[in-house]
């Protein structure tokens, strides 16, 4: 077995043990494909308010200037599926990526662990984890390693397990084995399609974020655009809605992490409580969810949104 086979068995071996669900592994190069796509993307203002999305262009589309000498990007997928609801069906819906703890900090963690192990176990390696907060296209290295395809809905959809997971990456300057692309098995379907109640996927694999409901529930922090009143299905954070109807996530199973697990209390909240819910609930149920992210006054903006008019 060579070196770089032996340090990528190596590294793989270790990334499951830490909980990864999957893990493959891409050259760092310039992302040739992805360039023009989203040149275009950018250039419809598909962005919406998300100017940060305009910056750092040249970064998002070559590893190498993240991190100096890069060789090498390492993709996992980390599960946060489960089959636990929210008990009051008519009460504002919260997306299952937030029932638990931050992802971003949980799954961070586990990055820096397979870190740590790499400049541990094989010595000198220089590198970055990343867990979507820099500018780096996280679908397109996913599909690049091949953990999945790009579905219509432009998540990734692994076939033996659906879509319900986090992308994070490790770009480093150490020569591994590089895995490859997997087939789309999307087919005919157009189930995330025709289920969007905002038409927000205007074309297989292509979103625009203007018009999503997570994109108006989280990153939006103006007023909600009036037209879109009553097309957010009781949607109070995220959105779900097109991996729901995703046939491949019939075959997601329960996450293992304790750290995703939802509250009683979270999802004992009736549609009254959250009607009343205070700025001192907010902070003690949502402590450390990614929920702070709209603060107190974003989820109370949603929530008064959602509700019908008398």
């Amino acid at each position: 077995m060579s070196t770089a086979a032996n340090y990528t068995s190596q590294i793989k071996k270790y990334a499951h043990q830490l909980g990864f669900s999957f893990i493959g592994i891409s050259k760092a190069e310039f992302l040739e494909n992805e360039a023009p796509k989203l040149e275009n993307w950018l250039k419809s203002g598909m962005q919406g308010r998300m100017a940060y999305m305009d910056s750092n262009i040249d970064k998002r589309l070559d590893p190498r200037l993240l991190v100096y000498g890069a060789k090498s990007v390492i993709s996992v997928m980390y599960n946060y599926y489960t089959d636990k609801k929210q008990k009051d069906n008519s009460a504002p819906q919260i997306s299952k990526y937030a029932f638990g703890e931050d992802y971003h900090f949980v799954v961070k963690e586990k990055l820096r662990e397979l870190l740590f192990y790499i400049q541990t176990e094989i010595g000198e390696v220089n590198g970055r984890c990343f867990v979507d907060s820099a500018p780096i296209l996280e679908r397109a290295w996913a599909a690049k390693s091949g953990l999945g395809w790009v579905g219509k809905n432009a998540n990734i959809i692994n076939k033996n397990s659906g879509s319900f997971f986090f992308l994070a990456e490790i770009i480093l300057d150490l020569e591994l084995n590089y895995d490859s692309p997997v087939q789309d098995f999307c087919g005919t379907c157009t189930a995330c399609i025709d289920a969007c109640p905002t038409d927000a996927i205007v074309a297989p694999t292509l979103i625009d974020g203007s018009k999503c409901i997570s994109y108006f529930t989280i990153e939006l922090k103006d007023e909600l655009p009036i037209e879109m009143k009553g097309k957010f299905n009781n949607w109070a954070f995220g959105c779900d809605i097109c991996q729901d109807v995703c046939p491949w996530n019939s075959f997601a199973v329960n996450h293992n992490e304790i750290k995703f697990e939802p509250s009683e209390d979270f999802l004992n909240l009736k549609s009254d409580d959250w009607q009343e819910i205070t700025e001192d609930v907010f902070k003690k149920l949502f402590k450390k969810s990614a929920l702070k992210r709209t603060k107190y006054k974003g989820l109370r903006r949603n929530i008064d949104f959602i509700k019908p008019l008398n």
